[in-house]
């Protein structure tokens, strides 16, 4: 219990110093949002969320489903982070539209526009543990856009 009690009281601290605009792309005012940015892609909540110990992130490429530039390919990339911002994990593409195949790390992936699945197995990328309980972040880069940002919880 006293570890809950010490995550909570980290995660609002953080979020009192954090401006407004930054705290709404992290999903903090809004946790069921989903983060749009048109004609670059969208990133929605992961689910289960909170989780353990695994998870999966829907996101879409593109302006899907209409593709108004159906050959034009996206440098994808996925990410999830730590309160530290260290990188914990890159997910991997898990289900796709048309003929793109998963089991690949998102991190540079060339993908056409559509909707996406990614997977995270919950471990640690360096270590190969399951990740800490608490709150991570995970961070969506098409094309070298500014990043469209998640917030999610794992409960061990």
């Amino acid at each position: 219990m006293r570890r809950v009690v010490t995550w909570l009281g980290l995660v609002l601290a953080v979020s009192a110093f954090m401006p407004r605009e930054v705290a709404a792309q992290a999903g903090l005012l809004d946790p069921a949002s989903t983060v749009v940015r048109p004609g670059v892609g969208k990133l929605a909540q992961n689910y289960p969320n909170p989780f353990n110990p695994e998870t999966w992130f829907p996101f879409v490429v593109g302006d899907a489903p209409a593709c108004t530039e159906p050959g034009r390919q996206y440098r994808v990339s996925l990410r999830v982070v730590n309160l530290l911002a260290r990188e914990v994990a890159v997910p991997e593409l898990q289900r796709g539209t048309g003929t793109v195949a998963g089991g690949q790390a998102l991190n540079g992936v060339m993908l056409p526009c559509g909707e996406y699945t990614a997977y995270w197995d919950g471990k640690d990328k360096r270590t190969g543990r399951e990740a800490p309980s608490g709150i991570y972040t995970y961070l969506l880069q098409i094309d070298n856009q500014r990043p469209l940002v998640k917030k999610m919880s794992v409960v061990n």
